[in-house]
């Protein structure tokens, strides 16, 4: 069984993913530091907030530059999938570069209230294994001022909100949503559980 490694850098709602996790029954503790890396099988990076700050604090906390060298399963989830990205106009801030794809402000580009808040349909693409068991336009639980751009080669599944955007990622064993399954009733905790149950050759 999965033992899940959370990435404790301060920027994160760990409380709500992790009351998800127990209702699972799935294993998990803390990443303080590089060699905690070496105790789990699958690490998620939360995040909640300003994706500029997050990565400061993530630089802070000294494990910035091990995560790209991650081979095992990894998921970012809302601004965690954010900083998998190159850059974010929140903060002007190079960020981990894990997908070539940029995070931006909804300002500007749709006539729709920002934040983006609330119950939205995903569209899972090339029956990526995150979705497994999923239908096809299941709602999530969305709350994010700032959207990683649309690109099929890296998008996993798409969500809309004026615009067509990422609302999930996958790039080699990397893996990020937008949208909070931990808040996201029983469709969010299946992704979850696809997720603890992701090879660590996946």
């Amino acid at each position: 069984m999965a033992n899940i490694g959370i990435v404790n850098y301060g920027a994160g709602n760990i409380f709500s993913l992790t009351a998800a996790l127990k209702r699972l029954g799935l294993e998990f503790g803390m990443i303080n530091n590089i060699p905690d890396f070496n105790l789990y099988s699958h690490i998620i990076i939360p995040g909640v907030g300003h994706a500029g700050v997050a990565m400061d604090k993530l630089v802070a906390s000294g494990l910035a530059d091990e995560i790209p060298k991650i081979t095992k399963p990894v998921l970012g989830i809302c601004v965690g999938m954010q900083l998998l990205t190159a850059f974010s106009e929140e903060g002007n801030k190079n960020l981990l570069n894990i997908a070539p794809l940029d995070t931006l402000n909804f300002k500007g580009r749709i006539q729709h209230k920002v934040p983006h808040m609330g119950w939205n349909r995903i569209s899972p693409l090339d029956n990526n294994p995150l979705f497994k068991d999923i239908k096809k336009d299941a709602y999530f639980y969305f709350v994010h001022s700032y959207f990683i751009e649309y690109n099929p080669k890296f998008t996993a599944a798409f969500a809309v909100y004026g615009i067509r955007f990422s609302a999930a990622l996958h790039r080699d064993n990397f893996f990020g949503v937008q949208f909070h399954p931990e808040k996201s009733g029983t469709t969010g905790e299946q992704l979850l559980m696809n997720f603890a149950n992701l090879s660590v050759n996946q």
